[in-house]
């Protein structure tokens, strides 16, 4: 029975070869209606009679040769289809289903061959049996070769899915910088699976804290996009602001969050398309066949909208493909948020840093100076770098630097209160020694205060105080580096770059430990020229070769100290600075001899009228007759203090500058207090009156006693 069996369908496959071509077709109809999903890719579609075509054929030779399924082969296109159904993310269940659907439709096909051409019970009942056998050991060893052939492409296309994650982990998020990250998102999309890829950002989200969008229509800005085979054109459509009309596809998307795919009906381009495409600079929407809109969303804020594009001359995206655009994009949206967050803070902080410093440094007559600050270009932040030029009494001037440890808005807000508390204690005219023990006191305080779950406060300060009459320097640094002395020129133009020996205390904020204050004489024309770290540290170089490169820049420095500045920035930092540098370069001046005289007294009330007639004689030689009457009751007033309060030695100096300053000094420690004398006292009004009479005064304490001055303004006309 089993040879007659054989026989009959070998009979039965010579008679349906030629009707094979029918066969397909009728298989391939019914497949369109079981599996439609599959026929949606252009290549399997057209790959899929082939392979039932195939299929027919080794199916009728199996049966036409007879059962020998050692030498069964599946049909090379068969692999091919598997492949392809694996590369287009299609699951293997749908494979599987598709595999076992093809041998059922032709096995059918052959029951019904098989009833027309034999009415014989028992020959059916045995070509039944042979032929179900027969179809079975065929389908089990096509369907193991098609799954195989699909797995192996399956792991070749997810591996290179990770591949593309991983290297978009790689290329995506190198800079704190906003548009270049956004950038890098479009690149990697364009390289791997779209053919253009665009990326717009919130203008809210660029501008402000909060990233949602005002009511209406939400404004967005094109910040990159990038073409497969062309790269980015960074002037198309560059920085353009737009909007999506309200239900449209992108508008749903950036306002729920949930990404979307989507087919481009080419009779039916939406208008949001071609808008969003023509900015793109890449040919518009013509041939766009399908469409990701992945939302760019980060920390529970909508950042912007990321859009992949594929033309006609590709596959349509399927779900894998938006898994892949979510993957890279919900990284992006990360970085692009860490970058935005980063701007803004940097922004306030350099905001805030640079309102703290001084706006316009004052013209002294001691110094004249020129000043810089450079915030680094790191991802580190603005620091606390500072510089502050602060008028003394008695000609003298106070040239400051100083460095916050630490980043950011803190150490910015850090560095204003040291900078105000200088300037507070800078007005008492304590010595750079002393100051900087009370500086330290402010730091220790502010730890306390501060109670944060971060690293103490800390801070250096190199302080100096320069004064034009003795040309004398006096300094202290509190763990900062010493400032470069640079002597005038000489006939022959060489100049003389040292680094004073000088001894550096402690940083600001340990407490306990004492400050020195060292002084030297400096000719008149030096250059004092105070810095921080950020200037000479440098990853590529060391400290040495640092300062010799200082040394020579400043030993041929030009005449104009701000362009000893930039010299000093260009040759020293070239490439841009690793950390925040603060600068502040000083040219010395000496006060004339002629515009300084001082008169020693005794401690008797009857030189009082001695020091008015040298007062006035004095402002006569000076063409200030006209401050005469207002000089002489000062002179009076604070000489009689220090007579009947102080201490012998008693001196008057007499200052002119842009102000005419008369100080009185004495061997007492004790200060003067302004006070409000009563209706029939008959003393207490002389500081009071200088105080009305003139346009600051103060006392100042030194190792051999105090100084009690008072300046006036001289006449602009005098002054010019």
């Amino acid at each position: 029975m089993g040879i007659d069996a054989h026989a009959f369908l070998r009979d039965l496959a010579r008679g349906l070869e030629p009707r094979s071509d029918h066969l397909v077709e009728v298989v391939t109809e019914r497949l369109r209606g079981e599996l439609p999903e599959v026929w949606k890719y252009e290549d399997i579609a057209a790959l899929a009679p082939v392979v039932l075509s195939e299929h027919v054929d080794i199916v009728l030779d199996f049966f036409e040769r007879g059962p020998e399924s050692s030498k069964v082969t599946t049909p090379p296109a068969a692999i091919d289809f598997a492949r392809r159904l694996a590369e287009h993310g299609v699951q293997i269940s749908d494979l599987l289903r598709l595999h076992r659907l093809v041998h059922a439709y032709l096995l059918h096909l052959l029951y019904e061959e098989t009833g027309r051409l034999t009415k014989d019970p028992e020959l059916i009942n045995a070509v039944t049996i042979t032929l179900s056998t027969l179809a079975f050991e065929y389908a089990d060893h096509t369907a193991q070769q098609a799954v195989a052939a699909y797995q192996k492409a399956r792991d070749s296309w997810l591996q290179r899915r990770l591949f593309t994650i991983i290297e978009a982990g790689m290329r995506i998020g190198t800079t704190l910088d906003t548009a270049r990250t956004a950038q890098e998102l479009a690149d990697v999309g364009a390289d791997h699976f779209a053919d253009l890829v665009t990326v717009d950002l919130l203008d809210a989200a660029l501008q402000e804290e909060g990233t949602h969008p005002a009511d209406g229509p939400p404004e967005l800005r094109r910040i990159a996009h990038s073409v497969a085979g062309a790269g980015p054109d960074p002037a198309a459509g560059a920085g353009e602001r737009h909007t999506y009309p309200e239900g449209s596809e992108p508008a749903v998307v950036l306002a729920s969050g949930q990404p979307l795919r989507l087919g481009i009906p080419p009779c039916d381009v939406p208008a949001w398309l071609k808008v969003s495409a023509d900015h793109s600079g890449s040919g518009g929407s013509n041939g766009i066949l399908s469409v990701l809109l992945v939302p760019l969303w980060a920390r529970g804020n909508a950042l912007g909208l990321a859009q992949f594009f594929r033309r006609q001359t590709a596959d349509p995206f399927d779900d894998d493909d938006l898994l892949l655009a979510q993957a890279i994009s919900s990284r992006a949206a990360v970085n692009i948020d860490n970058a935005r967050r980063y701007t803004q803070e940097r922004s306030t902080a350099l905001t805030l840093q640079r309102s703290l410093l001084p706006q316009n440094v004052p013209e002294e007559s001691a110094v004249e100076t020129a000043t810089r600050y450079l915030p680094s270009g790191s991802r580190a932040g603005v620091g606390g770098d500072w510089y502050d030029v602060i008028p003394l009494s008695g000609a003298r001037v106070a040239l400051v630097v100083g460095d916050v440890v630490g980043r950011g808005i803190q150490a910015a807000a850090t560095m204003g209160r040291l900078r105000t508390a200088v300037r507070t204690l800078a007005d008492i005219d304590l010595t750079p020694d002393e100051l900087l023990t009370h500086l330290d006191d402010v730091v220790i305080r502010l730890q306390r205060v501060e109670q944060r779950d971060m690293d103490e406060i800390s801070a250096t300060c190199l302080y100096a105080v320069y004064d034009p009459v003795s040309r004398a320097c006096s300094l202290a640094s509190a763990g900062h580096v010493l400032p470069a002395v640079v002597t005038p020129g000489d006939a022959s133009g060489s100049r003389t770059v040292v680094f004073p020996e000088l001894p550096i205390g402690p940083p600001l904020g340990l407490g306990g430990l004492p400050f020195e204050t060292a002084q030297f004489e400096l000719p008149q024309g030096s250059l004092l020229v105070l810095f921080t770290d950020g200037l000479i540290e440098s990853r590529g170089r060391d400290v040495d070769t640092a300062f010799a490169a200082l040394s020579d820049v400043l030993g041929q420095a030009p005449a104009s100290l701000e362009e000893t500045c930039d010299a000093l920035l260009n040759n020293l930092l070239p490439s841009g600075p690793a950390d925040d540098v603060a600068l502040l370069v000083a040219r010395t001046r000496a006060l004339d001899a002629d515009h300084v005289a001082t008169l020693d007294l005794p401690a008797d009330p009857a030189f009082v009228s001695e020091a008015r007639t040298f007062a006035c004689d004095l402002l006569a030689a000076w063409g200030l007759a006209e401050m005469a009457v207002t000089t002489e009751l000062v002179v009076s007033e604070l000489v009689t203090n220090a007579i009947r309060y102080g201490e012998t030695p008693i001196q008057l100096r007499m200052i002119l500058q842009s102000t005419l300053t008369c100080e009185v000094s004495d061997a007492s420690g004790t200060a003067p207090h302004l006070r409000r004398a009563r209706d029939f006292d008959e003393g207490g009004r002389g500081l009071f009156l200088v105080a009305q009479l003139t346009e600051r005064w103060g006392t100042r304490h030194n190792r051999e006693g105090k100084v009690i001055w008072a300046e006036q303004l001289i006449p602009s006309a005098v002054a010019g």
